[in-house]
């Protein structure tokens, strides 16, 4: 029998995480608080959220619509052609679901933490009831508030068109990343009361596990990755057959060669790979994870912001030259 290896994780992650082509593509992931005025400090009951979406029908920008656990809608676009095209497919699905929810009395709130209401976990999927437990059981006090009460935008853009530009486009998002969480924090406030940050959404994140939360080394981006998820906490392992083996205590690199309670497969590193939270994220593009929600105005800026500094050969020349 053939067991999955360190060699097969890395080919996973050049050939899948790392794929290359000609940049230029442009996506957003836009998540949103849901409040109902009338009762500011109780969560929206999902079902009745996804009702209203689910009347609204297919959205003409192409976007999808989907939940985070503790009810927050995110709204994410198709890869398009550049950051006019998503900010427009957005921008009209957007308006479309605001209206909806607005018709029926809720409110969109652009925040990157709810500043009122506690963490309640509304989705009951495997994966978050493991998720809470892993943080539980790992003494993570702040796990519950990073699923159920925060909000990002996430600026997902093209790999790079060879390896070479690839490392170029890596370490750039990287570099990049502190002057995103600065220019673009937007969540002072948590239970009503200043918190002395202005993204207290990134300090939450950034204090949940070190170990799928912290920044990606720098070198060779497939090296740098590989060795990341090697090196990450198991959350769980899953099982059809029995309950799931929450925090077994072990890395990825570990169960490799424990192969206790059973041999890992690549759909145990795909699974695992989605339970990683850094900065910049490879899934066959980059996935920028470090921005705050913002409000209705706003939400635009850090999409072109983005694509600008990376896409742009000039931009991206002075922003390298500005981070070094």
């Amino acid at each position: 029998m053939a067991y999955f290896t360190e060699n097969d994780v890395q080919n996973y992650i050049h050939g899948i995480c790392f794929k290359t082509g000609p940049p230029g593509r442009v996506g957003a992931e836009t998540e949103w608080l849901v409040r109902d005025p009338l009762r500011p400090r109780e969560p929206v009951p999902l079902a009745r959220l996804s009702a209203l979406v689910e009347e609204t029908g297919p959205l003409p920008g192409n976007s999808t619509v989907t939940f985070e656990p503790g009810g927050q809608l995110e709204l994410s676009s198709p890869p398009l052609p550049g950051p006019g095209a998503a900010h427009t497919a957005l921008a009209r699905d957007l308006a479309l679901i605001r209206s909806r929810l607005h018709a029926a009395g809720l409110v969109l709130d652009g925040n990157g933490l709810d500043p009122r209401r506690p963490p309640v976990r509304q989705l009951t999927l495997p994966r978050y009831a493991a998720m809470e437990d892993y943080f539980h059981s790992a003494g993570c006090a702040t796990g519950p508030l990073m699923m159920c009460s925060t909000a990002s935008l996430q600026v997902c853009l093209d790999i790079g068109a060879d390896a070479e530009d690839a490392a170029h486009r890596w370490r750039l998002a990287n570099r990049l990343g502190p002057l995103f969480v600065a220019a673009f924090a937007n969540s002072p406030i948590h239970r009503g009361r200043t918190t002395g940050w202005r993204s207290t959404r990134w300090a939450i994140w950034d204090a949940i596990d070190p170990t799928r939360t912290s920044p990606v080394a720098s070198g060779d981006p497939v090296a740098a990755w590989t060795g990341y998820a090697l090196r990450a906490r198991i959350m769980t392992i899953r099982d059809d057959a029995r309950p799931w083996v929450i925090d077994p205590g072990i890395a990825f690199g570990e169960w490799l060669v424990r192969r206790r309670p059973r041999p890992p497969t690549c759909d145990d590193l795909v699974y695992h790979l989605s339970t990683l939270f850094p900065p910049v994220r490879p899934r066959g593009w980059l996935e920028l994870r470090m921005i705050d929600a913002l409000p209705a105005r706003w939400w635009p800026v850090p999409i072109a912001v983005a694509a600008a500094l990376l896409d742009d050969p000039a931009a991206a020349r002075t922003a390298a030259e500005a981070v070094d």
